[in-house]
């Protein structure tokens, strides 16, 4: 199966913070990734389960890197420690780093006018934890 039976994912918004997790995924760094639920609902996207591939997306749109998930939650971003922070591979140190920086772009305007709202994020806002494999790089 090459990239393009594969569902595409798109890691934040083109530009030099997709670059960066496309960077930390490719280095190895990056094992996880955390989507905001109220992003899947809105879309009208399922949530993602285990054993599923996608072809990540660099920012000019183009297959980079072929990712296995290994494990999904859904937990409130409390529930989020630091070996998940950890793994998101963005150079967190704690769990209290990685929620700084999620709530920054959960709350930023591409998020806010993807939904129409910006959306409330607290301790009990349900997030998409994902923790993945590399299974493949480059174009097939």
């Amino acid at each position: 199966m090459g990239h393009d039976d594969l569902p595409p994912l798109e890691l934040a918004f083109p530009g030099p913070e997709r670059d960066r997790g496309v960077a930390a995924i490719l280095s190895g760094h990056k094992t996880a990734l955390t989507g905001l639920l109220e992003i899947y609902e809105h879309a009208g996207e399922a949530v993602p389960a285990a054993g599923q591939r996608f072809a990540v997306l660099d920012s000019d749109g183009r297959p980079a890197v072929t990712i296995e998930v290994v494990e999904v939650r859904v937990v409130p971003m409390k529930e989020i420690d630091d070996d998940f922070a950890r793994a998101e591979g963005r150079g967190y140190a704690d769990a209290a780093q990685w929620r700084a920086a999620h709530e920054e772009f959960f709350r930023s305007e591409g998020v806010s006018g993807f939904l129409g709202h910006t959306p409330v994020v607290d301790d009990d806002t349900l997030v998409v934890a994902e923790r993945f494999r590399v299974v493949g790089t480059g174009s097939p």
